[in-house]
């Protein structure tokens, strides 16, 4: 049997992923004022930013059409295993799961789908990507590497920490006035993924302080981590993922550390500076 991982242009595969699996991005599309921006391979996050920058309205995603979904499961490979991200978050996860009924009504049951909500993001992504691989190669059939990577996804951690709550803002998620003080104070929220909910952990002033707390926070509660790969997304901050690396393996061991810069959906959300944890 082969396999083949799709997920939408949210997940950022690892190039160690992407050399031992066929891989598959589906595209998303990323709306600035009259500028639509297709995430795929042709993404320049810098001028991305810039648009970003001097966005007048409101920076929007769409979701891929199950067409484009369809269309990357028409392969060779025997198993398709498809991550999205979060259902709560996008359309992207209702979209590839039409787009396996249509696929399977006119191809019956010759090839096996299976969609995964990750109910994260970015890395979170990622990180289920990297499971299926990791059970497949254990030898998981295809029901089991299906009931294996839903229990993953339930215990999968993710925090974030933003530098700028401005796309929030513009999306209608914070009002002016909590953006006002928020940049005013300095305040920089904590927020962590609860079943594909974004949900604020804490708020502390200055991106330092809230990185550090990041980690303090998501190990919470955890006994183990030594089973577990640590994927840490940044935009355009290479040095302070690091730093947040460092700390991570400073207090715990993890399977494997990986840093991962974001693509477009990701760089739109996250803004410059924007630090994603998964594990």
């Amino acid at each position: 049997m082969s396999i083949r991982i799709v997920a939408d242009s949210c997940c950022e595969f690892p190039e160690e992923l992407k050399k031992t699996v066929p891989c598959q991005n589906v595209p998303l599309t990323l709306m600035v004022d009259d500028r639509e921006v297709v995430d795929d391979d042709s993404f320049d996050q810098k001028s991305f930013l810039k648009l970003i920058e001097n966005c007048k309205g409101v920076p929007r995603s769409a979701c891929p059409s199950p067409e484009s979904f369809k269309s990357a499961y028409e392969c060779d490979e025997d198993w398709v295993f498809v991550v999205t991200i979060s259902a709560t978050l996008s359309g992207s996860y209702n979209s590839a799961m039409l787009a396996k009924e249509i696929y399977e009504e006119e191809n019956g049951q010759a090839k096996k789908i299976h969609v995964f909500d990750s109910k994260s993001a970015s890395g979170g992504e990622a990180q289920v990507a990297l499971k299926v691989k990791e059970l497949f190669d254990h030898g998981l059939v295809f029901d089991e590497i299906v009931e294996e990577g839903e229990k993953f996804i339930a215990h999968m951690k993710t925090f974030f920490v933003l530098e700028s709550l401005e796309v929030f803002r513009k999306n209608g998620r914070l009002s002016n006035t909590k953006a006002f003080a928020a940049n005013v104070l300095n305040l920089k929220p904590v927020c962590m993924g609860v079943d594909g909910v974004i949900e604020p952990a804490t708020i502390q002033r200055g991106i330092k302080n809230a990185l550090k707390k990041m980690v303090e926070v998501s190990l919470e509660g955890i006994k183990d981590t030594k089973d577990r790969i640590l994927i840490i997304n940044h935009c355009n901050c290479y040095e302070r993922a690091l730093g947040v690396m460092n700390d991570f393996l400073s207090r715990v061991e993890f399977k494997a550390a990986l840093i991962l810069d974001t693509a477009g959906v990701s760089t739109l959300y996250a803004s410059d500076g924007g630090i994603i944890v998964s594990f």
